[in-house]
């Protein structure tokens, strides 16, 4: 019943998945399961979207590794990927482009709250003018205990308003054309920026994924931010949406980070912040060493 779901899956592994050897490993585990008749009474998609996210996730532990349930249908394309740029544009805008919170909290610490790191190409504006706003403060804390990630590009905006000199940031290398993207901070960008002296913190939570994990650790190895919280979740490498069904879309990591500094990244173990506290205890910390240094 559930085979051609499957085998479209298995399809897309082969294609995308950014280590070929183990899109196989985690193909044969999904045909092994389909075999057992393991999702063979999960009429619900949203049932077989959790059961099958475990299998693909069985084999080397990949987040971002998922099927999706969509109670929205996904419509049938020619594009390959499921992605839909209309929707998502509504759903930024309604999210305030990523922007939870944006505070001058006393003793002139700037405040920034992101709830995720939305599409550069949408949430630029809304970034710089938060950034501007923060720029004067004497000390800046970026919490991202309730981040889910978002656009590398968004990550290297955010840090080009924290460094005075150009910095190579990260690189991404990416399956599907076989090229290596790399990240830098922007020659230049719109307002004045908090700067390079300044101290920063960022707030971690084991929540804390993907972007957001890419701009903490890009921030902590270059020794440009004290990190406060938890380890983050784990997960390096980004992908696409493909349709799998008409409620079902999968996420595929076609790609994976590369730190220029550490020749690595955080994938499978997270982000270890430099002061481990449990997540809700991280703002009263950062906050007492900001007006401390302030």
């Amino acid at each position: 019943m559930r085979e051609p779901e499957i085998e479209l899956l298995c399809s897309q592994l082969a294609s995308y998945y950014v280590f070929p050897d183990t899109a196989n490993e985690i193909a044969k585990v999904l045909r092994a399961r389909l075999d057992e008749g393991a999702y063979s009474t999960v009429d619900d998609d949203e049932a077989f979207a959790a059961a099958v996210t475990a299998d693909l996730q069985s084999v080397n532990g990949d987040k971002h590794l998922r099927l999706l349930y969509s109670a929205a249908e996904v419509p049938e394309s020619d594009q390959e990927s499921a992605w839909d740029p209309v929707a998502y544009r509504k759903e930024a805008e309604q999210d305030a482009f990523g922007i939870r919170k944006l505070e001058r909290l006393e003793g002139n610490v700037g405040l920034l709250e992101l709830s995720l790191l939305h599409d550069a190409d949408i949430a630029t504006p809304a970034i710089i003018a938060a950034m501007n706003l923060i720029a004067h403060t004497d000390a800046l804390i970026i919490d991202l205990r309730k981040n889910g990630g978002g656009d590398p590009h968004t990550v290297a905006l955010v840090c080009s308003y924290l460094f005075d000199e150009p910095v190579h940031l990260n690189d991404i290398y990416n399956r599907p054309d076989d090229t290596t993207q790399q990240f830098w901070t922007l020659p230049h960008v719109p307002g004045p920026k908090f700067g390079g002296k300044k101290p920063v913190y960022v707030l971690t939570s084991s929540r804390t994924f993907s972007g957001a994990e890419e701009l903490s650790y890009n921030l902590q190895q270059n020794e440009r931010a004290t990190l406060i919280g938890e380890t983050t979740k784990g997960g390096a490498h980004p992908g696409d949406r493909y349709r799998v069904g008409p409620h079902l879309k999968s996420s595929i990591p076609n790609g994976r980070a590369i730190n220029p500094i550490s020749g690595t990244n955080w994938e499978g173990v997270g982000v270890v912040p430099h002061i481990q506290v449990p997540a809700d205890e991280a703002f009263a910390v950062a906050y007492e060493k900001a007006t401390a240094m302030s």
